[in-house]
């Protein structure tokens, strides 16, 4: 019995043998990560506003642009809305009361000039354009006579003095044709004139705009229902140019 039980036995003579597990060595990625580029630009951006800060004369690190939330009164405005203010209103704040800010306008738009009052305060040599609405002055050159918003007639100064032999030789209709290409580029010259100033002191590092005068077309209104006609300033008159010297510059061009 026990010989029989030997013969079915079977010897186990294979021996498991232990399996090896291989360790995945991750090899380095090759290329450039997406942190290497925010690198390579935060360092470019800090040299540029290095540069910025020793080669501009305002020590600006931005190359000398000003975005306008950057500017502490220019973002207070505008969280506070525009300013709405009628002349009257706006005639106040002429540089005389020292607790109140410095505006002119130009066009209907209000700007802030307090941040130069030595030349728009009191005693400024252009403080008469503070406290009003001198949009004609502004394209006329005549600070004196012509310090307010009526624009009626200011398209002369533009308009080409003819030789009167030379007129005569015009039909009425030439003449009225050559009057109306006129008048059409006096008025594109104007609206240049006067979008250069608005210009001028809404991109000014100092100046910004405030806000609207409200009732200024009133005014011109009622100066036309009495009777109150604006002529050209002498300076104005002077500036006009002669067809001759209109046609050299068109023929020079």
């Amino acid at each position: 019995m026990s010989s029989e039980l030997r013969q079915r036995q079977k010897p186990t003579t294979a021996s498991k043998t232990p399996k090896t597990t291989k360790s995945s060595s991750s090899a380095p990625k090759n290329g450039i990560s997406v942190l290497d580029i925010i690198r390579v630009l935060a360092t470019l951006l800090i040299a540029s506003c290095g540069l910025s800060y020793y080669m501009t004369s305002s020590e600006s690190i931005l190359w000398n642009y000003r975005p306008w939330f950057t500017r502490w009164p220019v973002l207070v405005r505008y969280i506070q809305g525009p300013l709405l203010l009628t002349p009257a209103e706006l005639s106040l704040y002429n540089g005389t009361d020292p607790t109140l800010p410095i505006y002119l306008s130009i066009n209907g738009t209000i700007y802030d000039v307090s941040a130069n009052p030595l030349v728009y305060g009191a005693g400024g040599h252009y403080n008469f354009f503070t406290g009003r609405d001198a949009t004609r002055a502004f394209v006329t050159g005549c600070f004196k006579e012509d310090l307010t918003p009526d624009m009626r007639g200011v398209e002369e100064m533009f308009i080409p003095l003819d030789d009167p032999e030379e007129e005569k030789r015009l039909s009425s209709g030439e003449r009225k044709v050559r009057r109306e290409q006129d008048v059409r580029i006096a008025k594109q010259r104007i609206h240049k004139a006067v979008a250069h100033w608005m210009g001028f002191f809404a991109n000014h590092k100092k100046y910004y705009e405030v806000g609207k005068v409200v009732g200024l077309e009133e005014v011109v209104k009622k100066e036309e229902e009495e009777g109150v006609k604006r002529e050209l300033c002498t300076a104005a008159r002077q500036q006009r140019p002669t067809r001759e010297q209109v046609e050299k510059l068109k023929g020079g061009k």
